[in-house]
């Protein structure tokens, strides 16, 4: 029997991104899996989860700005970490930079414009989680 993973998905507020956020919380089901707002997280929401994923539509969005300070400030040494985007590829590159610092383990193959292979993209990231 799989063990369960905690799974924390943090998207912003636009309507893509959501749809992506719930397209991977579909493949993920079985696990506990918490989706969040960025008005909505706190930096503890982290702390438990075993993998988590980062969602956007445009980079840098105000939103995230607390975010993007906790993760400048806290260690993820090897924790993965999935990043998407129905956006362009300066969003991928926005979220990838942000997430560099907590040296969190970010999947090389971003989700990025499409959510076509979704289910193969998310079991590749939460296998790594052990």
């Amino acid at each position: 029997m799989k063990k369960k993973k905690t799974v924390l998905i943090i998207t912003d507020e636009s309507g893509e991104t959501e749809k992506m956020a719930a397209r991977i919380a579909a493949a993920l089901k079985g696990n506990e899996i918490l989706i969040k707002k960025p008005s909505e997280f706190k930096g503890n929401d982290i702390l438990p989860a075993d993998v988590f994923f980062l969602g956007c539509e445009k980079p840098a969005p105000d939103s995230f700005a607390y975010l993007e300070d906790l993760l400048k400030h806290i260690n993820l040494a090897g924790r993965p970490c999935g990043i998407f985007s129905p956006g362009s590829d300066k969003v991928i590159k926005y979220l990838s930079n942000i997430v560099k610092d907590s040296e969190a383990a970010l999947s090389p193959e971003p989700l990025a414009g499409s959510m076509e292979g979704i289910d193969s993209w998310v079991q590749k990231i939460i296998t790594k989680s052990f």
